[in-house]
């Protein structure tokens, strides 16, 4: 071997052994997807791009699910229901600026919803932002944030990213659930440092939600005002569905005798069909009931603030409260039993102080069924209607047929009329199973949703959307497709918004406001994508489709056409649209 082989081969020999002897090292982009991890955070709902494209293709390799979507906000909406399914924070992740800002709107909801979830985004670089240079999708994105949840953060340093993450986590399920911001600017993930110091500054995060029990004299108070009830009732929010004490509420239920109504996510914490639900007389029991426990509900106006005529006579009853934020107390109306503590906690703690049981006066109890037997037998003639088109009732006692036959389907349901006729028709029998818009009232949920809710139970999702609803979010079809998830979309197409027979009242060419295109075909938006489409026009042939879906597995989406008469006006909060009374407008 010649002398310049030998010192080439000499130096070769060198270098491996410098790169052999080298500190292994990480970077923002191996520690973010670490933190989660670490903390069992595997599913990803996302919309790529910068900064954050590489961050997503790194999460995918190392085995997280990363669901990719078409819109931020329906990324952001699949995180928060996530949250709710899971009890564990859903992380939607977007790119910088109109990205961020799509996410905001999921984010806020999430907040007001009380589910737990961590909108994670990039963004510009510091120095310039605050500057107000003019950086590419320049924004100060923690400022914007914060009032929107409950807790911003921003990272800079690689070496926090560990504690940033755990922080996020901590505030978003820690006491009232909600929305958490976390802010990572570009130059983050390129920032590298040891990987063994890179472990050590991980944090998993322990008892983030510890037990909070309520104080003797608390319980106390409140059993003294459920023992001396002569029309006791008991509403549970979705924060009782949330709270996964299942048993426990269950067997309080059972043991005190008490009627029970479930406000709509917190439906199948005890079948509708249990000989105590109140559903079916819900305008009786909160006229008539003297002392009314909220669990994990609010008086806000979903319940009409608790006070009006939706509550009889003022003054006629008394309110227990659990709730785990003491500010809920006293928002409305007078609390006089609160109860602060988490769910699990206190219906605990009230089922032990109930051992001797509960005997609600049998008038009360036979007054409720009566009332119930009477509602169900009026409403059976319209569930059982055949008609073509269909109107809501109808196509509504097919999926309440559906459901009955698989309770442990998933179901998702936004619209005007479309929601708020099937929280009272279709009945659910088991807890967390039907997701909608909850608190806000928002509409564009529907997809995102049903997403999430395919991805996190692994079971068949039923997602019944109004056709204005589904407006909001009907391109992640494409979504649901390219993942070829279990999801059937029944759009009720009644062509318009709460009708389709609105007209301009000049007579001018342009369609009213509230007008969609008439006989529009829904069902080859999800051909398009290779899902199956299917039109149907009478309620046989909604359940046969819908049956038929379920089984397969495959996405779907059934066009169901709707009377374009049917509906009322913002259906069944009409009260809450202000009209014009000095010009009436047609209708």
């Amino acid at each position: 071997m010649s002398t310049a082989a030998a010192t080439i081969t000499k130096n070769q020999a060198t270098e491996a052994s410098v790169v052999e002897d080298a500190p292994a090292l990480t970077d923002g982009f191996q520690l973010v997807i670490d933190a989660l991890k670490l903390n069992d955070i595997n599913n990803l709902y996302v919309v790529p791009g910068i900064p954050i494209s590489d961050l997503l293709r790194m999460a995918q390799a190392e085995g997280m699910r990363v669901v990719s979507f078409r819109h931020e906000q329906n990324a952001g909406n699949a995180a928060a229901i996530a949250g709710f399914m899971t009890r564990k924070p859903g992380v939607c992740m977007t790119v910088s600026a109109p990205g961020f800002l799509n996410g905001l709107t999921a984010l806020a909801n999430a907040t007001t919803n009380c589910f737990p979830m961590i909108l994670i985004s990039g963004s510009s670089e510091r120095e310039i932002v605050d500057l107000q240079q003019g950086d590419y999708e320049e924004m100060d994105q923690l400022a914007i944030a914060k009032p929107l949840c409950k807790a911003a953060f921003r990272i800079l340093h690689a070496q926090d990213i560990g504690i940033g993450v755990a922080r996020a986590i901590r505030a978003a399920v820690s006491g009232r659930p909600g929305g958490v911001y976390l802010d990572l600017p570009a130059k983050l993930f390129s920032q590298v440092m040891d990987a063994a110091e890179g472990a050590k500054s991980l944090v998993k995060v322990v008892d983030p939600t510890p037990a909070q029990y309520p104080s003797a004299e608390a319980v106390n108070r409140a059993l003294d005002l459920l023992k001396g009830a002569k029309r006791p009732l008991v509403i549970f929010g979705k924060g009782a569905a949330y709270a996964q004490a299942d048993d426990t509420i269950r067997a309080f239920v059972e043991k005190s005798g008490i009627p029970f109504l479930q406000m709509s996510m917190a439906k199948g914490l005890l079948p509708d069909t249990h000989p105590q639900s109140a559903g079916a007389a819900r305008s009786l029991v909160l006229q008539e009931a003297d002392v009314v426990m909220l669990v994990g509900a609010r008086l806000n106006w979903l319940l009409s603030h608790g006070k009006g005529k939706t509550w009889g006579k003022p003054g006629s009853k008394k309110f227990i409260q659990i709730d785990i934020e003491p500010k809920e107390m006293d928002s409305n109306v007078e609390i006089h039993a609160p109860l602060v503590g988490d769910i699990a906690s206190v219906m605990e703690v009230l089922l032990k102080g109930i051992e001797g049981g509960l005997t609600p006066p049998t008038d009360w109890m036979a007054t409720v069924a009566a009332k119930r037997e009477q509602n169900v037998a009026k409403m059976a003639p319209k569930l059982m209607s055949n008609a073509s088109p269909m109107n809501f009732h109808g196509a509504l006692g097919a999926l309440r047929r559906v459901i009955k036959e698989r309770p442990d389907a998933m179901l998702v349901n936004e619209g005007a009329n479309t929601l708020d006729l099937a929280r009272g028709i279709i009945d659910m029998y088991e807890p967390r199973k039907r997701l909608d818009v909850g608190t806000w009232g928002v509409m564009g949920v529907g997809m995102g949703y049903a997403v999430a809710a395919a991805v996190e139970s692994g079971k068949p999702v039923l997602a019944v959307e109004g056709d204005s609803a589904f407006g909001f979010s009907g391109m992640e079809v494409e979504t649901i497709c390219r993942y070829n998830l279990p999801v059937c979309i029944v759009i009720f197409n009644n062509n318009g918004i709460y009708r389709g027979t609105d007209v301009n009242p000049t007579g001018g060419a342009d369609p009213s406001p509230m007008v969609f295109v008439p006989g529009s075909r829904y069902d080859k938006m999800m051909e398009a994508f290779g899902g199956v489409g299917v039109h149907v026009t009478n309620p046989d042939e909604l359940y046969r489709a819908v049956t038929e879906a379920m089984d397969s597995g495959r996405p779907t989406l059934i066009n169901a056409v709707i009377d374009p008469a049917a509906g009322t006006e913002s259906g069944n909060i009409g009260s809450l649209n202000p009209t014009s009374s000095v010009r009436k407008m047609p209708s």
